[in-house]
């Protein structure tokens, strides 16, 4: 399969000096994830959510003095993007995302922009639906957070593992997921106006004779609970990749979170199968 058999066209784009309140609004609009930053025909740019997602810290003072919305798209952008031509193969753009750690690639055909190939596109080929081996061979560990975890912690989480959360309940029972659309579409400035700091009580460590300690704490004006999507799409472990792919595609997600007898055992996600393909 070539690029041409998957990629998505026409493609969504934007100008360089369009706002980043634009560029989220028609991501969200459009239901997409990036948009290309075009002058007149030419390509200068990528504007992907996860630029959106990482630029969110609370504590950062250029947070605090210019909400991220007003910022210019060409600020946060991505430059001069890798593209490919519409005969690349799809093991070739595979390849690609892995060695250079993107998600999509422009397909270009003699200097004119003819379409886009994600992640997402890759995952509906019919090479990918043929793998069939259990998905406990591919999965790996999650990270998690507690609900009442700040913003801050949670971007500093997945920014290290460059990767989604899941949130857990203090029994380690799943609440939610956060991903980078979490982030990048979380309307930050609206939910915080509203938001005073508050007291939350937990039941911590196990005393002697069966009590529990009870703490008091303050947790910041967002926290990881006001911001994950809940409930979460769960999967078996024996389930086939194949089936795995199936509910992915039919939930627009990019994960699952792995299940064994109830327990939190892993996560499969889209990069994890797309190396597959690179192989």
């Amino acid at each position: 399969m070539k690029a041409f058999d998957v990629m998505s066209s026409p493609v969504h784009i934007i100008s360089p000096s369009e706002t980043v309140a634009h560029a989220r609004h028609l991501m969200v609009k459009h239901r997409i994830s990036r948009l290309l930053i075009m002058e007149g025909e030419v390509l200068s740019g990528i504007i992907t959510k996860k630029d959106l997602a990482y630029r969110l810290r609370q504590s950062e003072p250029a947070w605090r003095r210019r909400p991220i919305d007003s910022i210019p798209v060409k600020v946060l952008a991505v430059p001069n993007p890798i593209v490919v031509a519409p005969e690349t193969s799809i093991q070739e753009i595979a390849r690609i995302f892995i060695e250079k750690g993107i998600s999509c690639v422009p397909v270009v055909d003699d200097d004119k922009v003819v379409g886009i190939v994600t992640k997402s596109d890759l995952l509906k080929s019919t090479l990918i639906g043929n793998l069939s081996y259990p998905i406990r061979d591919l999965m790996e560990d999650v990270a998690t957070v507690n609900g009442y975890h700040s913003l801050d912690h949670v971007i500093d989480v997945m920014s290290e593992r460059n990767d989604k959360v899941v949130v857990t309940n203090n029994n380690g029972s799943i609440a939610g997921i956060i991903t980078e659309t979490n982030l990048a579409f979380f309307n930050n400035e609206q939910k915080i106006k509203g938001l005073v700091q508050k007291e939350v009580t937990v039941r911590r460590r196990k005393q002697p004779k069966g009590t529990y300690r009870q703490s008091a704490f303050f947790v910041a004006p967002v926290i990881a609970e006001d911001i994950m999507t809940s409930p979460v799409v769960t999967i078996s472990s024996d389930t086939p990749l194949n089936q795995a792919v199936a509910i992915m595609n039919k939930h627009q997600i990019n994960s699952l979170v792995v299940l064994k007898e109830n327990n939190i055992v892993g996560i499969i996600k889209r990069d994890d199968i797309i190396k597959e393909v690179a192989k």
